[in-house]
């Protein structure tokens, strides 16, 4: 059973006459200033992802490369 073309108009009625005319645009107005809010943080966290930071390169030391640097003890 479906809703009638009268049903939903005294939904509509009653729903008009429980906020008013003004509570529900300004209720439309804040749900609108939401959306684009939430559209713009969408599109600037897309930029920070499209453009990433160049890799860092990291040396490996071998072991012989690490024994060349130490300081050698002196004969005293």
């Amino acid at each position: 059973m479906g809703l009638s073309f009268w049903q939903i108009a005294i939904v509509v009625l009653l729903f008009v006459l429980l906020f008013g005319r003004g509570k529900i645009s300004d209720l439309m107005g804040d749900v609108a200033k939401g959306i684009k809010s939430f559209k713009k943080g969408l599109s600037e966290e897309d930029t920070d992802v499209a453009a990433p930071e160049e890799p860092k390169i990291i040396e490996q030391k071998t072991e012989t490369a690490v024994n060349d640097k130490k300081p050698k003890k002196s004969k005293s």
